[in-house]
């Protein structure tokens, strides 16, 4: 389980927030808006209203003592800087920022961020599987139903053909690629063996593709 703190509680800080939560990662939201907090405070582990750019607010939060601060404030670039700047300060290891642009992104990067999410590329619900699952490469939402992902095989999957086992019965899944040191093989055929080293890309219903996530390796 990791400790993960959602500052800034918009459509992408809430999916983020609820879906880790689902993901059964202990969260701290934290919001300006006293109404947001409320409304989402009987779903997440804790859920404060506050300044986070007032001094002193994320240490005494307790910030400092999380794995991960995502910074989701992309529309107040200036707040944006200043929660960055004092995570890393606190000592924070690990901060995303969510930015408008690319511009902003590089600004970020410079004065600390060690990943910078820009909404049109990024989603809540895929930052949420690739920070809680070590074997997740990328986790792309296609649509409402549907979603890709790009994930280490799973150890009950290596030295085995694909037909033996019987994938798209089994897990409703498809892989469409397998990449490797040789390269990106598409489509690859039903004798095709799984190795440990190899990165597969599946496409499937998101509820189906998520079920996959819980045989993979941590």
């Amino acid at each position: 389980m990791k400790q993960i703190v959602v500052i800034g509680c918009g459509r992408f800080g809430k999916a983020l927030a609820l879906k880790l939560v689902e993901l059964d990662q202990e969260v701290l939201v934290i919001d300006q808006d006293e109404d947001v907090i409320n409304e989402i405070a009987p779903y997440v582990t804790h859920a404060v209203a506050a300044d986070v750019i007032a001094e002193g607010v994320m240490e005494d939060l307790g910030v400092q003592n999380f794995d991960v601060v995502v910074i989701g404030m992309s529309s107040n670039f200036e707040a944006s800087v200043l929660a960055t700047t004092v995570a890393k300060e606190l000592g924070v290891k690990f901060v995303i920022a969510k930015v408008k642009d690319t511009a902003h992104g590089k600004i970020l990067k410079k004065i600390g961020a060690d990943e910078v999410i820009i909404p049109e590329k990024e989603s809540g619900l895929r930052l949420a599987h690739v920070l809680t699952k070590n074997s997740i490469v990328d986790f792309i939402e296609l649509s409402d139903e549907f979603s890709m992902i790009e994930v280490k095989a799973p150890n009950i999957w290596v030295k085995h053909k694909i037909e033996d086992l019987d994938i798209r019965n089994k897990y409703k899944i498809s892989i469409i690629a397998i990449r490797n040191n040789t390269g990106t093989h598409i489509n690859p055929i039903s004798s095709s063996i799984i190795d440990k080293e190899d990165i597969l890309l599946v496409v499937g219903r998101t509820e189906d593709v998520e079920s996959l996530v819980d045989i993979t390796n941590d």
